[in-house]
């Protein structure tokens, strides 16, 4: 499959760029950024073309990848959609519930794959973890803690102006829900979200099956405080998420896998991008309440 490549911070230095060029079933077509110096510059470490025209890049591919921020990743997929091309997103998929609506509607339109690059979700083991619980059931409570450092270390997505502004709830939020949706079901209301130190941000859920469930989400704690729990308490007693120390690069490599077995097969990915709107869904109503429940008492 020809992929071109949307973005060129960062996360896809790191991440999206190694991956396509690295993998046997890709044709890593090109990169489009919108500073023309920096797209220049990854093409030719990977040994690929730089793009200066975004619908120049469509017309060569069967597919994008985006690493770009999620308000202009949203318009853009949407338009590769409607060119017919594939679609390998990042999380959040939009900055807003009509801009993600339009992303899923696009590609329901022009019949194509979706898969957004929920981190965790592509790590090995975590779907036997989530299938094994799901199939259990009778979940109780589940917390999920997902703790960054991003602002309080020399993290080079410190200085993100859609992470400055959004927050860990639509950075490490969607994480955390792609982990809980499959194994305690749909959320049926979002009934607190308060903020905490920093971007910290606490939401509870309410779950269609009677259980609740806590987030606590933030991108300023303590690099020593820093990690990842996600803990599941019911008559089964009580299960973690194992932990997973590969990183992302090679998770990225098995979302390329999902996209490709989605195109060739027409079945949709558990991480479509209709999932990762009703997770948009989720992240807007949390966001909508936060700060509006609260009482002083000093």
């Amino acid at each position: 499959m020809r992929i071109g490549l949307l973005g060129t911070g960062p996360w896809a230095q790191m991440v999206h760029a190694p991956a396509l060029s690295g993998h046997d079933e890709v044709e890593f077509t090109g990169v489009w950024g919108r500073r023309a110096d920096a797209a220049a510059e990854l093409a030719d470490r990977h040994g690929t073309r730089a793009y200066d025209d975004v619908d120049a890049l469509l017309a060569d591919v069967d597919a994008v990848a985006v690493a770009l921020p999620p308000d202009v990743q949203a318009a853009l997929a949407a338009r590769a959609a409607r060119a017919g091309r594939h679609l390998l997103l990042d999380k959040p998929l939009a900055a807003t519930v009509a801009h993600g609506r339009e992303v899923v509607e696009a590609a329901r339109e022009a019949g194509v794959a979706s898969v957004v690059f929920f981190t965790r979700r592509f790590h090995p083991g975590t779907d036997a973890w989530i299938a094994e619980q799901a199939d259990r059931g009778g979940w109780f409570t589940a917390r999920a803690e997902w703790l960054g450092s991003v602002f309080t270390t020399d993290s080079p997505f410190g200085a993100s102006p859609w992470r400055r502004e959004k927050g860990a709830l639509w950075d490490v939020g969607p994480h955390a829900l792609s982990v809980l949706l499959p194994v305690l079901g749909e959320v049926r209301r979002v009934t607190a979200a308060a903020h905490g130190p920093g971007d910290t941000a606490h939401v509870v859920l309410d779950h269609l099956g009677g259980a609740s469930s806590t987030l606590t989400l933030s991108l300023t704690a303590p690099s020593a405080a820093a990690g990842t729990t996600v803990e599941l308490r019911g008559e089964a007693g009580v299960s973690t998420l194992p932990e997973n120390p590969d990183g992302a690069l090679p998770a990225y490599g098995q979302a390329v896998d999902a996209l490709l077995d989605a195109a060739r097969t027409g079945r949709p990915h558990p991480c479509d991008a209709a999932f990762a709107l009703r997770v948009t869904e989720i992240l807007a109503a949390a966001d909508s309440l936060r700060g509006e429940r609260t009482a002083d008492l000093v």
